[in-house]
């Protein structure tokens, strides 16, 4: 969005066009309301996250639709709870294009850029899961947290059951920006982890569990009660949102840094 506005301006500094259809064209860049969806294309600027296709309860052709129109728009795009049967439905269509997309069936997301997806956050968010039954939900929070510009590390299988297993990537844990911790059954993980670590925590419940677990209920619950100052909760299986809250710290802090640099070559230069 930043690229398309600044094509607009630099025509319109250059005389290659008139005020009246620069005004045209960023007239339409804010929003597309294809009927049965409006595209917020200025959510990007507003909080540097473009929005995000919520795959579940939409027809495969809904999709494959708002994919072509953000690609148009050239967004980096994500789907979410995009289930492989959905997937299969409109898998041509949403591969047709010369760079293809990427699906993960574990995870549930589809993600498309016109090439690598470039790195702006300061630092690597972490996402640790407590078990292997974790990771359609680790992996959902790690895959989105790429496509917002982070580098990410994962961390897998380090329970509470096994406490030697969590120390053991201490040393991962400690360099993170931010750790995003995803955890079923008793959901003990993030308050060990929010007692190790001083960068913030993000704790993500899952529904794993027998039935005491209450289809995640439990894990909330705990996680909501930890006794570690700081552990930040979202909502059950809510990998996706576990990423942006993460991918907002790590931008933040990349903002940060770039300020004090500009501020210390003014400094320089004066």
């Amino acid at each position: 969005m930043h690229d398309a506005i600044r094509r607009v301006l630099e025509e319109l500094a250059a005389g290659r066009t008139d005020v009246a259809s620069a005004l045209e064209s960023l007239a339409s860049l804010p929003g597309e309301d294809l009927g049965f969806a409006n595209l917020d294309h200025h959510r990007v600027l507003r909080n540097g996250m473009p929005e995000v296709v919520y795959g579940e309860g939409k027809r495969p052709d809904e999709i494959a639709l708002i994919v072509d129109r953000l690609r148009a728009r050239g967004h980096p795009v994500l789907v979410t709870r995009l289930s492989q049967d959905r997937y299969d439905a409109c898998r041509e269509r949403l591969e047709a294009h010369a760079v293809a997309g990427d699906y993960d069936a574990l995870s549930r997301t589809w993600r498309w850029n016109d090439g690598p997806f470039p790195v702006t956050g300061d630092g690597t968010i972490v996402v640790a899961c407590a078990g292997t039954s974790d990771l359609p939900v680790a992996e959902e929070a790690a895959r989105t947290a790429e496509v917002l510009g982070n580098r990410v590390e994962r961390v897998v299988d380090v329970g509470v059951a096994g406490l030697h297993r969590t120390l053991a990537k201490l040393d991962v844990l400690r360099r993170a920006r931010a750790v995003i911790v995803v955890a079923g059954m008793e959901g003990a993980l993030p308050s060990v982890v929010g007692g190790l670590v001083a960068c913030p925590v993000i704790a993500v419940p899952t529904s794993v569990g027998y039935g005491a677990s209450y289809g995640g209920l439990a894990a909330l619950l705990a996680m909501l009660n930890s006794c570690a100052s700081g552990v930040t909760v979202v909502n059950i299986d809510n990998g996706f949102g576990a990423a942006c809250a993460a991918s907002r710290i790590t931008h933040a802090a990349a903002r940060a840094r770039d300020a004090a640099d500009a501020q210390r070559d003014e400094g320089a230069t004066a």
